[in-house]
């Protein structure tokens, strides 16, 4: 108990950080250790285990960036110049710029383990900064526990604090990076000991596979909505890439080859980001972030990709379609490569082409379950609320059922009698900076053609009663807003607070509260929630395909998938409106506790 009430007082009296900004060359240094020696905390700059961040501004208001740790500065500095200069374009150009410079970071209370967390979070954030073009390391070093691993948090608030007051463009504030995707999608999240796990069981099995000359390899990584799927597909991702390096020290992956794939137009822009940002994308690989379709085309019958990675597995098509001539997606991909690591959640599966019958679905499962290849990840990253709150999202979604909406101090669930109402209080929310991103979403219940204009109307809209708002990516842009919007997914763009989201634009990203209208398709009757096609416009839900030579309507599973990824959006909060009356009745009564089966 002393020990942490001491700790609880240490906490609270945590000092200052020391940050100096010095012109990043040997001279510089040297002369700056020259003037610095005397002054009363030169220890923590000069002997201390410290922090540093090259940066060297290759356009107005655009960094490259380096972030460091080290014993010794002065020796790092000469690694850096002298030996890394000779290999590594990243340091040819520091050497040669005008413009690169070093902030020196040292604190009291800096030891090892301390300074490699503060190094990983501040990667972590700079890929997230719009005014950083490359994050240039090469390392991830996330640490476990250690004794003072609770200061790691107030320690980094203040360090980006005082080097906000030094360079806002390049330091903004943490709440905007905070809602960016590339930030939410980031490999240098410090990862749960679940994915820990995770990540290390599938590099085992990865190196397995490869070492014993094996193809066609399905490793398999299971979870639901929010269990951290992406954080881990995107760690792994960055690591693969240093392994295999011409530097790497690993015998088996160096020199492999990997690429990552999803198809979803949006996280893909979000992958390219991070690899171009962390230089593992250049003008000699592009193919190293793309689409399946591309890869299949590109390789199938020709040399193998040693790792293929695979997010939202669950969108691969199990039919023919467009450029793709194939059958099923996933069966040629385990044809292009020795690996092939698959995100899969079944609960997420949206269109009638990414349908698997259930007696293919649990084979998958059980043949990678029995090679020791299925990796699932249990818990719940995404929603901030307590286990009732989720629980309470489950069973609506899961089990087709309606309890009372919990008390949850930590999380904002609620009902809103009219869909103006909701969108009145989300929009209040995005104007919030603290708040963060927060987007209206549907069900695909109104028409939407992409790439055509509506007779009477000017967009697209979803449309109840009084209230109108266009369907996502229709509201015009300035040139501007185009060139700022490059390359930004949907929820980032924002004009978007302006328009509605759909599934096809909004699945595997984050919201920090999620406004979703529910509309006419989804229905409450006899106790149940149930779905009904006729009000759905959503084609690919509610046609049906013929799959193994059958006729196959997966509409009531797809139209269940579209509502479980809406509904599993929000971080913060969750706001709803239901169309059909009945659904909407029982909302309310949930929310004032009236339900007798809770």
């Amino acid at each position: 108990m002393e020990r942490i009430k001491a700790r609880a007082i240490a906490l609270k009296k945590i000092s200052t950080p020391i940050i100096c900004e010095i012109p990043y060359s040997n001279n510089a240094i040297g002369e700056f250790e020259k003037n610095f020696e005397h002054n009363e905390n030169s220890k923590y700059l000069l002997r201390y285990p410290t922090i540093y961040i090259v940066n060297d501004k290759v356009k107005p208001d655009k960094y490259s960036v380096y972030v460091g740790e080290t014993n010794n500065i002065k020796r790092r500095t000469a690694e850096h110049l002298q030996d890394d200069v000779r290999e590594d374009s990243f340091w040819k150009k520091v050497d040669k710029s005008t413009n690169s410079k070093m902030f020196l970071i040292g604190h009291d209370h800096f030891n090892k383990s301390l300074t490699l967390d503060i190094e990983n979070r501040l990667m972590h954030y700079m890929t997230g900064v719009d005014a950083v073009e490359l994050v240039h390391n090469g390392r991830s070093n996330q640490q476990d526990e250690y004794f003072t691993s609770d200061e790691l948090d107030p320690i980094f608030r203040e360090i980006w604090r005082k080097l906000r007051e030094k360079n806002k463009k390049l330091f903004p504030l943490l709440s905007v990076i905070q809602d960016s995707a590339i930030f939410k999608a980031s490999p240098f999240h410090k990862l749960t000991t679940e994915q820990i796990e995770a990540k290390d069981t599938i590099i085992l099995k990865i190196e397995e596979a490869l070492n014993r000359d094996r193809t066609g390899q399905l490793i398999l990584v299971k979870g639901e909505a929010g269990a951290g799927k992406t954080v881990l597909l995107s760690n792994l991702f960055y690591e693969l890439t240093q392994m295999s390096a011409d530097n790497s020290d690993n015998s088996i992956l160096k020199g492999k080859t990997q690429t990552l794939l999803v198809n979803h137009d949006q996280q893909l822009k979000v992958y390219t980001q991070i690899a171009d940002k962390l230089g593992i994308r250049s003008h000699h690989n592009l193919e190293i972030v793309e689409k399946p379709t591309k890869f299949i085309n590109d390789h199938l019958g020709k040399s193998k990709v040693d790792v293929v990675l695979v997010d939202e597995a669950h969108l691969l098509w199990t039919q023919g379609k467009q450029s793709y001539r194939g059958k099923n997606q996933l069966d040629d991909l385990l044809k292009c490569a020795r690996v092939v690591v698959a995100v899969f959640d079944p609960h997420q599966i949206l269109s009638r082409e990414q349908y698997w019958g259930v007696d293919k679905l649990n084979q998958m499962t059980l043949d990678a379950m029995s090679d020791g290849n299925c990796v699932e990840l249990h818990n719940q990253l995404r929603i901030a609320g307590n286990s009732k709150t989720v629980d309470w999202i489950r069973t609506l979604t899961d089990d087709q059922e309606i309890k009372n909406i919990p008390t949850d101090s930590n999380y904002d669930l609620e009902v809103f009698k009219t869909p103006q109402e909701l969108y009145e209080r989300l929009k209040q929310k995005s104007l919030n900076e603290d708040a963060g991103i927060s987007r209206l979403l549907a069900t695909f219940d109104w028409k939407y053609i992409d790439k055509k204009k509506p007779d009477n109307s000017k967009y697209w809209n979803v449309t109840v009663g009084d209230f109108s708002m266009p369907w996502n990516l229709q509201l015009p842009q300035t040139k501007t807003e185009k060139h700022r919007n490059k390359g930004l997914a949907w929820a980032e763009q924002e004009q978007t607070i302006g328009e509605v989201g759909s599934t096809f634009t909004i699945q595997g990203f984050d919201l920090n509260y999620a406004g979703v209208i529910i509309g006419p398709s989804v229905k409450y009757r006899n106790g149940k929630i149930i779905f009904d096609k006729k009000c759905s416009e959503n084609t690919k839900a509610k046609q049906r395909r013929t799959y193994e030579g059958k006729k196959v309507d997966a509409s009531d599973m797809l139209l269940k998938n579209e509502l479980n990824v809406l509904l599993t959006r929000g971080v913060h909060g969750l706001y709803l409106y239901a169309v059909d009356d009945q659904l909407q009745q029982k909302l309310l009564a949930a929310q004032k506790g009236m339900l007798e089966n809770d």
